[in-house]
């Protein structure tokens, strides 16, 4: 078995709405081709290949779960974890913003301490917490929720 990272309108980053066109079909497209040229050594689903899909953020759910259909194992989504993970400290920051303005002095009085609030492990673990959940949502979009028993 091989895996490929094949293009199929996929691209690294992140782009406008309509900007980017997946054309998931290119896959099946590849699998039948090679299936042809492997002849009575294609596998019975007519599947020889397994795909990467390189670039997968920002992509249409429709899109994904039919590319999963023709072949695709893996996703990378990295831009979209990283949006995610400062998304999470951008949202900490909000939520807290009068509690980070200095060590001493927030809403509930000019002598309550912000230690709590200013604490880089706070505002990380919301990135984590924020990224753990786009996981989980890639994980939900990819099929592959409860999937080992």
């Amino acid at each position: 078995m091989y895996t490929v990272a094949a293009a199929s309108g996929n691209v690294h980053g992140v782009y406008s709405p309509g900007n980017v066109r997946l054309e998931p079909k290119i896959l099946t497209r590849a699998q039948a081709y090679i299936s042809e040229k492997l002849g009575d050594k294609a596998p019975a689903d007519k599947k020889p290949v397994s795909f990467v899909f390189h670039g997968g953020s920002g992509s249409d759910v429709s899109d994904i779960q039919e590319a999963i259909g023709y072949g695709v194992i893996k996703m990378n989504i990295d831009t979209d974890t990283q949006w995610a993970f400062w998304d999470g400290v951008r949202a900490y920051e909000a939520k807290y913003h009068d509690y980070l303005q200095g060590q001493i002095g927030n809403p509930e009085g000019d002598d309550k301490p912000n230690k709590k609030y200013y604490d880089p492990r706070m505002s990380l673990r919301a990135g984590e917490e924020a990224m753990a959940a786009r996981l989980v949502k890639a994980a939900e979009d990819l099929k592959c929720v409860n999937v080992l028993n």
